[in-house]
């Protein structure tokens, strides 16, 4: 199968190993342009590679992903909806390529590697660490999801993804506080495997060749095979999840409860800019 090239990833095949690298460094890798796309494309491509085991997503720069495209979701223009209805079909619309990424991993027939190799906000913290088959970190990594604070909602599953890998309390803790989790927690909750010391460049680098290592001495059919026995029975359930979780975003998008809470937030933050000028 020949290479494929994109704009907003890069797709990089080494022997049995197939990388997606978000691609957007200048924007933190957010959301924009056409990386979900793109994405969506790179793991069908690499579902089918007649090669590959191993299927890595990671980033380019310092930050795996930022989340959303916040600068360019503020400058679309607002819409005016005849009724109710036409608003929630315009929200699920709108929302639809963000299941279609999660059931590309889901469905994800090689052993999907989250190669952390820094900071994940929003919804780069929360779509991929839950049904990822193997998460590596850098050092410089943290997890964050203000999902509250914006009156948004756990996106894309991770209610339950985050409560089967780190128990129920602790993803409470996580996605309805907002509260930071450093790599040596996320490593202490086992929501990360192994933490390296390396960042940048050496830091894939290291991830590559630790994956090598497991291919000298592991058969890749077992270890596919072993992922299949693993989530078969849950499959369903996260589909479900993901479903449930974007409805949930359309009816706050619906009610324009994250419209309001932006409109506080920038209030209070003219307010402070104000004050310290006094």
């Amino acid at each position: 199968m020949a290479a494929k090239t994109y704009d907003d990833i890069k797709l990089e095949i080494t022997g049995k190993i197939g990388v997606i690298k978000f691609n957007r460094p200048k924007s933190l890798n957010a959301f924009g342009g056409s990386l979900i796309a793109d994405t969506i494309d790179a793991l069908r491509y690499l579902d089918e590679h007649p090669d590959t085991i191993f299927t890595v997503l990671t980033g380019e720069g310092r930050f795996f992903s930022a989340g959303a495209d916040v600068k360019a979701t503020g400058s679309e223009a607002p819409v005016d909806y005849k009724y109710i209805g036409e608003k929630k079909l315009a929200m699920i619309t709108r929302f639809g390529s963000a299941i279609e990424i999660l059931r590309s991993m889901i469905d994800h027939h090689k052993v999907l590697i989250l190669a952390l190799n820094g900071p994940a906000v929003g919804a780069g913290a929360c779509w991929f660490p839950g049904v990822a088959d193997i998460v590596l970190a850098s050092r410089t990594t943290y997890l964050q999801c203000p999902f509250s604070a914006l009156a948004l909602v756990p996106e894309n599953g991770s209610a339950l993804s985050f409560a089967q890998h780190i128990g129920i309390h602790r993803a409470n803790d996580f996605l309805m506080f907002g509260r930071k989790l450093s790599v040596e927690e996320c490593e202490a909750a086992g929501l990360v495997n192994y933490v390296f010391e390396e960042a940048g460049d050496a830091f894939q680098a290291k991830v590559l060749a630790f994956l090598q290592g497991q291919l000298d001495v592991n058969d890749g059919k077992s270890m596919m095979e072993m992922k299949r026995l693993q989530n078969a029975p849950i499959r369903d359930a996260r589909m479900v999840a993901v479903y449930n979780a974007m409805d949930a975003l359309a009816e706050r998008f619906v009610e324009d409860a994250p419209v309001k809470r932006f409109a506080e937030k920038k209030k209070e933050l003219l307010a402070k800019k104000r004050s310290s000028k006094i």
